[in-house]
């Protein structure tokens, strides 16, 4: 590997690293809300969109680093 694609490749893992910490902190903000007496729904929806957008993003990154094994 080039140094180019050393550094391509930690910055994806710097990325797939705060997209999981982003997705586990969007849960326990959703998780939180759901136990107020009065949860707001229309913000625990949209919370949930960002973490499944997280989580396809993560899927997609996970991807990306994941070799290709030619069988």
């Amino acid at each position: 590997m080039n140094d180019d694609e050393d550094t391509s490749e930690d910055a994806l893992r710097a990325r797939l690293a705060e997209a999981r910490q982003d997705h586990a902190d969007l849960d326990a903000a959703v998780q939180a809300i759901a136990l107020s007496p009065l949860p707001d729904m229309l913000l625990i929806g949209r919370l949930k969109r960002k973490k499944l957008a997280l989580k396809d993003e993560i899927f997609r990154i996970e991807d990306l680093l994941t070799p290709d094994i030619i069988a």
